[in-house]
C-alpha cells in the first residue's frame, strides 16, 4: 500500500513574549508531518518547548526523518527510543491515518489568569459547571503570589484554582505563598505543581500547610512510577515533553487505578496541536478539564481552528510554513 509524508517547518509570532524560565519566547517553532496512505491521512505536530524539552528543534527534525525512512520502507517500530516531541507528533498522525484519535474535543480548558480577578470572573461566568483557572506562580516574590491567589479565592467564592511553580521556590519561600492564603480557602486550591526545587522539599511542604501538591516535571523523570501520596492529587501529563499518545495513555490508566486526577496539558503547542490535545482530553479524561488555554498567545492558528477563536487561520501556504525537502 503506498505510502506518502510531507514535512513542514512552521514559525508561529508570540503575542506577548512570555518568559520560559529564564528565556523571553519571541516565536514559537515547530515542524507538521503529514501521512498519507491510501485514502487515509493524519497529521502531527512536532515542536520541542525551549527551556523544557531535552532536544532542540534540529534534533528533533533529524528525529523524524529517521522515522520517516523506515516507515516509508514498512520498518514500523516502537517510538520509544525517539524525543518526546517527535513520540507525540508521530503518535498523533498515526492516530488520526488509523482512526484511533477520536473525532469529538472539549474546547472547555481552565483559563490561565493574569492578574486581573474582574477580566477571570467574566470567563469563567461563561463556563458551565466548576470553575477551575490556572495561575503561574515562582516568577515573582513568594508573598506577592500568595496574596494575588489569596485575592483570586475571595473574590470568587466557588472559584477552584491550579497554581504551577516549576520547582522555582525553596521550602522557605514556598511557605511564605502558603501563609498568604487564608486558611479557609486553602482547600480551593486544587492541587500547586512541583511547588519546591525538589520532590521531597514539595512533599514537606504539603505536609506542612495542607495544601495539595501535583507532578509535573517529575512525571517526566526517568522511572517515574505514578504512586498515590499524602496530599498528592493529580499528575500533569504534557505530551510533547511526555512522548507518545500511548505512554500518555498508560499513565493516565496508572493514575486513575491510584485515584488520582490526571490533567492533559499543553506546551504551548499551534492550534494543530492544541486541537489533537482537546480531542485526546475528551477521549482518555472527559471528566477532567484540561490546560490548554495558551492559543492567546499566538498571533495566529495553523490549519486547524481552536474552537470559536478568532484568531487568523494561517495554512500550509502562508508566510508561517516552510516545506521542507
Amino acid at each position: 500500500m503506498k505510502k506518502n509524508v510531507s514535512l513542514y517547518r512552521y514559525t508561529l509570532p508570540i503575542e506577548t513574549g512570555i518568559i520560559l524560565r529564564n528565556r523571553r519566547l519571541k516565536q514559537r517553532e515547530g515542524l507538521i508531518i503529514h501521512l498519507q496512505q491510501a485514502d487515509k491521512e493524519g497529521w502531527g505536530e512536532i515542536a520541542p518547548l525551549p527551556e523544557f524539552s531535552q532536544e532542540t528543534l534540529a534534533e528533533a527534525e533529524v528525529a523524524v526523518r529517521q522515522w520517516i525512512e523506515k516507515w516509508l520502507n514498512h520498518q514500523d517500530e516502537s517510538l520509544t527510543s525517539y524525543p518526546p516531541s517527535v513520540a507525540f507528533g508521530v503518535s498523533c498522525a498515526l492516530a488520526e491515518l488509523n482512526g484511533t484519535l477520536s473525532e469529538e474535543a472539549n474546547f472547555q480548558t481552565a483559563p490561565l489568569c493574569y492578574g486581573d480577578p474582574d477580566e477571570l470572573y467574566a470567563e469563567l461566568n461563561q463556563i458551565q459547571g466548576e470553575k477551575i483557572a490556572k495561575i503561574k506562580v515562582g516568577l515573582y516574590e513568594a508573598n506577592r503570589d500568595g496574596l494575588i491567589a489569596d485575592m483570586f479565592l475571595e473574590a470568587i467564592p466557588d472559584l477552584k484554582l491550579r497554581l504551577d511553580a516549576n520547582r522555582s521556590w525553596t521550602l522557605e519561600k514556598a511557605l511564605l505563598f502558603a501563609s498568604e492564603i487564608a486558611p479557609e480557602r486553602k482547600d480551593r486550591i486544587q492541587f500547586l505543581e512541583e511547588p519546591c526545587k525538589t520532590p521531597e522539599l514539595s512533599r514537606q511542604f504539603a505536609e506542612q500547610t495542607g495544601i495539595n501538591i501535583a507532578w509535573d516535571e517529575t512525571v517526566r523523570e526517568p522511572n517515574f512510577l505514578v504512586k498515590k501520596e499524602p496530599n498528592l492529587t493529580a499528575i500533569v501529563i504534557k505530551p510533547t515533553l511526555v512522548g507518545s499518545l500511548e505512554k500518555c495513555i498508560s499513565l493516565i490508566e496508572q493514575a486513575h487505578q491510584q485515584g488520582l486526577i490526571a490533567v492533559i496539558s499543553s506546551s504551548i503547542e499551534s492550534s494543530l496541536g492544541l486541537t489533537q490535545l482537546a480531542r485526546f482530553a475528551n477521549q482518555y479524561t472527559p471528566n477532567t478539564l484540561a490546560g490548554l488555554d495558551t492559543l492567546d498567545l499566538m498571533k495566529a492558528q495553523l490549519l486547524r481552528q481552536w474552537g470559536n477563536s478568532t484568531l487568523p487561520l494561517a495554512d500550509l501556504n502562508s508566510e508561517f510554513v516552510t516545506k521542507l525537502g
